[in-house]
């Protein structure tokens, strides 16, 4: 997932158009609903510390890929 975010922030680079930032900050937004709604189904969500220690890294995964195609595809 992230090669093709890379390469699509690369390309958008080159042509200074925010699409990959619009991809990114879209599956950002997804996942925050995603986890908020499984948070209010199951409140035991994450189990164990694995699980929350998952949740959290890709979180951070995708808020750096939010804003590195924020700063990479501003003009």
């Amino acid at each position: 997932m992230l090669t093709i975010l890379a390469t699509v922030a690369e390309h958008a680079a080159e042509e200074h158009t925010p699409t990959a930032f619009y991809i990114a900050a879209g599956v950002l937004a997804l996942w925050g609903v995603l986890v908020g709604a499984v948070g209010v189904m199951r409140p035991a969500f994450p189990n164990g510390q694995g699980g929350a220690r998952v949740v959290m890294g890709l979180s951070a995964v995708l808020v750096v890929a939010a804003m590195a195609t924020a700063v990479i595809t501003s003009s």
